[in-house]
């Protein structure tokens, strides 16, 4: 990785999470070939499969607060 390269790592990485979420939408549209429709149905085709699973008892539910408390244990 470049000097540069990892400069604007460092600048990025001090961005809120939803700054950083905006900043990687826009570095993979910049690519020739990205489809953010097909992101945007994969995306979906997984959602629904979670919904499936759950639906079918194959998976269970979490409580927000226990999520965002799992969250809290990876920082």
């Amino acid at each position: 990785m470049t000097y540069q390269t990892q400069q604007v790592l460092k600048k990025a990485l001090s961005l809120s999470p939803i700054e950083r979420a905006e900043l990687v939408e826009k570095v993979f549209d910049s690519f020739n070939g990205y489809q953010k429709n097909n992101f945007d149905h994969l995306w979906a085709q997984e959602a629904e499969s979670r919904i499936d699973a759950f639906e079918k008892g194959k998976l269970k539910a979490v409580s927000a607060k226990k999520v965002f408390r799992n969250i809290e244990k990876l920082k």
